[in-house]
């Protein structure tokens, strides 16, 4: 039997357990194959204390996703606070990086598992809030770096360079994460890749791409 949760303390342990192994999992087989009692499971207790913390699978996959990307947005803070627009989007690009290949279960969930869109109303990330919403945060920097006519002017469009940005560095970390250890490509250190990614992107989209990058 497993033991009797009492403090505080203990609930929220086993909160962090169940999220843990509900990750593991949505992972492995997929959102839609995955039952509470699975994951209860998982980590030897009962389904039915997985529903005293959760009110069904939808609420602790919001639960887990809100977790990791408010992750995300924590982790970029101090390079939001770089006062020079393109260190600030390179700094981006490379907490990016970071964030997604020190925590390779996380960035599979959020960014490598079909799942349902988020749901604005049950979510605890305020859309936009740069304090939480990592995508806000990136949104923000190009904006400002457009406005300041750093782009080339044929880039009329500040969210197409953001989401282009982004579409680059997720692939580079994409493919290092679900073939990384294929032998049958021989991989290029995952640093280089990144750096002529980034390098790459932002010259093609600068102004003036002859200055130091």
């Amino acid at each position: 039997m497993p033991p009797r949760i009492k403090s505080a303390a203990e609930r929220e342990a086993l909160r962090s357990r169940i999220m843990q192994a509900a990750r593991m999992l949505f992972v492995e087989r997929g959102i839609e194959a995955v039952s509470m009692r699975e994951i209860a499971k998982k980590i030897n207790y009962s389904a039915t204390t997985l529903y005293h913390h959760f009110s069904d699978k939808e609420s602790l996959l919001q639960a887990v996703c809100d977790e990791d990307f408010l992750s995300l947005a924590s982790s970029m803070h101090a390079i939001m606070q770089l006062p020079d627009l393109i260190k600030r989007i390179e700094g981006l690009a490379h907490g990016y990086a970071k964030f997604a290949l020190q925590n390779p279960s996380h960035y599979r969930l959020m960014f490598m598992t079909p799942r349902a869109p988020c749901d604005v109303e049950k979510t605890r990330i305020q859309r936009g809030n740069t304090e939480q919403d990592a995508y806000a945060q990136l949104k923000q920097v190009v904006h400002e770096a457009f406005v300041a006519g750093l782009f080339k002017p044929e880039l009329t469009d500040d969210a197409l360079i953001a989401q282009t940005l982004w579409a680059g560095i997720h692939g580079v970390c994409a493919l290092q994460i679900a073939l990384g250890g294929e032998d049958w490509v021989e991989w290029v250190n995952i640093d280089a890749r990144l750096a002529l990614m980034q390098k790459t992107l932002l010259q093609g989209m600068l102004r003036h791409p002859d200055a130091p990058i």
